[in-house]
């Protein structure tokens, strides 16, 4: 099974992703945030990187069921969303929530995480 739902898009890289979080609204997400990888491992070690963000994204009715079926799912939320410039142009992947609740032995996480998962295909597949 991966552990990701992905697809490559053509378009500006910033472009991108302010489609991407329009398409979150659209299903119900939230940004809380935005890590620019590039920026921060230039500052950081001083290294070049290509464009690369992580959009931590949270639906909080999902995020508050999953929490009330296990108190500690929190160190799995949120959502990773990644944005990235690659040669065939940028790519969008998402956390395939199914995947990495198999980590969790509570059955209730599958009915929770099977529509959050449709959630995110419909925003990637639909970009």
């Amino acid at each position: 099974m991966t552990y990701y739902i992905a697809k490559t898009v053509t378009g500006d890289f910033d472009a991108v992703i302010e489609r991407v979080i329009v398409a979150l609204k659209a299903e119900g997400f939230g940004v809380l945030t935005e890590i620019d990888v590039a920026a921060t491992l230039k500052k950081k070690i001083d290294v070049d990187f290509r464009p690369y963000r992580i959009l931590g994204a949270c639906n909080p009715k999902m995020a508050h069921k999953a929490l009330m079926a296990e108190d500690k799912i929190g160190v799995m939320l949120p959502c990773n969303v990644i944005v990235q410039k690659t040669d065939e142009g940028v790519e969008v992947a998402a956390v395939d929530p199914k995947a990495s609740m198999q980590a969790v032995e509570n059955p209730s996480l599958t009915d929770i995480a099977g529509p959050v998962k449709e959630a995110l295909t419909r925003v990637v597949e639909g970009l």
